[in-house]
């Protein structure tokens, strides 16, 4: 069984990845055109953007230089959200290039989710507004008012593609589906991910444990199943060992697709449609097959045969959508391509075992085929093959 636990231990670096926080970035050592300085800063950790303010207590406003690489042909927005910790009802700030070359900046709230040319009046004062394009990023320079003299706000950023000089929306997985937090404007304290960190931790635990189930357990439920039944001294060992690993497997998947279903409930205009509709063909498939332990036939039943096709192939069916859906959720996690590389060797890994065992065990069976033939002709026609034992002499 160590065989069959390595890949679990090759898998913890990426489970611990996971979790972990990527450094931010520096934003202290910026500097600004017109030798503008603020009182604070953060890297918001997402998008590679940071934020730059000075908050004047008498007035309510904040003097803010939002700054974020992107290309020359794409968009940035900064938005404060009044209502909520989303995209959608936030009023932005995005800078372009417009179809005339010049990098200009404009207002727009955000009631859907495709960004527009045009000019519209924020929930807030905007007392100035400017923006330019230097070393591949671009800086949004404001002065705005804090409603209410209210210092915590919930902020959202963003960076996406121009067509035409417009902007025409921006990609729904990896960092731009989290770039969203909160600022305390007199403290400078934040969070980014929107209330933030929380969702991109359920998003992880999402991925690590559908990776786990689906992905790794079901694996090697089949592989004892398929392999150990073979040997005659891991009868029935093999039989508790595949129920209890698929059982478990399901148990988990279950737990990560349930959390997953909340995750797609709570973000409102974003649908992975492959992932969700695989997600839910492998919740089916799965529960099927967990009932199918429970209608299981005796050996020499006549039907045995039908529920051991029935059998084979949805747990086949399930272990194929299992590993797809997995690297579906790899492209809208979009964590660092080395633990994506790492899955590939765990399932690289699992092949090559299977691979070996395969090989071993028809050696295996074809062996005690041949012994088996060698017995039946030596039982029913004799030691010579004629129905008779062979005599000395006449």
């Amino acid at each position: 069984m160590a065989i069959t636990m390595r890949p679990a231990i090759l898998l913890l670096p990426l489970l611990l990845s996971l979790f972990l926080p990527s450094s931010a970035q520096n934003c202290l050592s910026e500097t600004f055109s017109n030798n503008r300085l603020y009182d604070r800063c953060n890297s918001l950790g997402v998008l590679s953007a940071t934020l730059h303010w000075t908050y004047h207590a008498s007035n309510g406003t904040a003097d803010i230089a939002y700054r974020a690489p992107q290309d020359s042909s794409g968009f940035v927005a900064w938005a404060i959200n009044p209502s909520s910790s989303g995209m959608k009802g936030a009023n932005a700030l995005l800078a372009f290039h417009n179809s005339s070359g010049a990098v200009t900046v404009i207002s727009y709230v955000f009631n859907n989710y495709s960004p527009s040319v045009r000019d519209s009046n924020l929930s807030f004062t905007v007392y100035s507004r400017e923006a330019e394009y230097s070393n591949g990023a671009y800086t949004i320079y404001a002065t705005v008012a804090l409603e209410g003299n209210k210092t915590t706000l919930n902020t959202v950023w963003q960076a996406g593609q121009v067509g035409g000089g417009v902007p025409v929306g921006h990609a729904t997985t990896g960092e731009n589906t989290n770039s969203k937090g909160s600022t305390n404007f007199l403290s400078g304290q934040s969070s980014s991910g929107g209330g933030g960190n929380s969702r991109l931790h359920r998003r992880n635990i999402h991925g690590v444990l559908n990776a786990v189930s689906w992905g790794i357990l079901m694996p090697i439920g089949v592989i004892i199943a398929r392999y150990l039944r073979v040997f005659k001294s891991a009868d029935p060992a093999w039989f508790y060992l595949h129920a209890a690993c698929q059982c478990s497997a399901y148990i988990i998947g279950v737990s990560g697709w349930g959390l997953g279903l909340k995750l797609g409930s709570e973000s409102e205009g974003i649908t992975y449609h492959s992932h969700r509709d695989i997600g839910i063909a492998l919740f089916s498939l799965a529960t099927l097959q967990v009932f199918a332990l429970l209608l299981r036939p005796n050996k020499d039943n006549k039907y045995r045969i039908y529920w051991n096709v029935y059998h084979h192939l949805v747990g086949y069916s399930v272990i194929v959508l299992s590993v797809v859906n997995i690297f579906k959720g790899f492209d809208i996690l979009d964590p660092a391509k080395k633990w994506k590389h790492a899955y590939i060797a765990i399932i690289a890994t699992l092949g090559g075992i299977a691979f070996v065992l395969e090989a071993v065990t028809w050696a295996i069976v074809l062996k005690r085929r041949s012994r088996s033939s060698e017995k039946f002709h030596q039982g029913e026609y004799g030691t010579n093959g004629y129905g008779g034992r062979q005599h000395q002499g006449a």
